[in-house]
């Protein structure tokens, strides 16, 4: 396989890329779960559902103590999960969580709508923005990219 060296922490380290066929990443991996940490999971689904517009997938106590559910952006390969029992990390401290839409404009209207605290659009070369937060301070950005279909 090809590789390249990057530099990291002060060190040259190879890397590969997966695009050849004589790649030795022969499958796909595949990003389709973030678990996104709250403090009260009727609160935040009620939000990611009814505010937001994320499809409910799932809602189950598989176990005493264990709550997990399963939330999809629409149009999206990739869901969150909220719930108890499921990570020790405190409510609102998800990585920066990012969505991508064809219509900004459209994406703004129908978070402010619904009541979500969301920004102005912000306008930047390489994409057009909006930002809001869940009620537990997880940050989201939603994105539209210029020239791209369906954003």
């Amino acid at each position: 396989p090809r590789s390249r060296r990057c530099r990291g922490a002060g060190a040259i380290a190879p890397y590969r890329f997966s695009g050849s066929a004589d790649s030795l990443w022969r499958m796909d991996w595949k990003l389709e779960l973030v678990f996104v940490p709250v403090s009260d999971v009727d609160r935040a689904k009620d939000f990611y559902v009814n505010k937001v517009g994320f499809n409910a997938d799932y809602d189950e106590r598989p176990m005493d103590g264990i709550r997990f559910v399963q939330l999809t952006p629409p149009g999206s390969a990739c869901s969150i999960c909220i719930g108890e029992g499921l990570n020790d990390a405190p409510p609102g401290t998800a990585p920066s969580l990012q969505m991508v839409v064809g219509d900004i404009q459209e994406a703004h209207s129908q978070l402010k709508a619904n009541g979500v605290e969301v920004s102005d659009i912000d306008i930047q070369d390489w994409g057009h923005f909006v930002y809001f937060a869940d009620p537990d301070g997880n940050k989201w950005a939603v994105q539209y990219i210029p020239n791209r279909p369906n954003g």
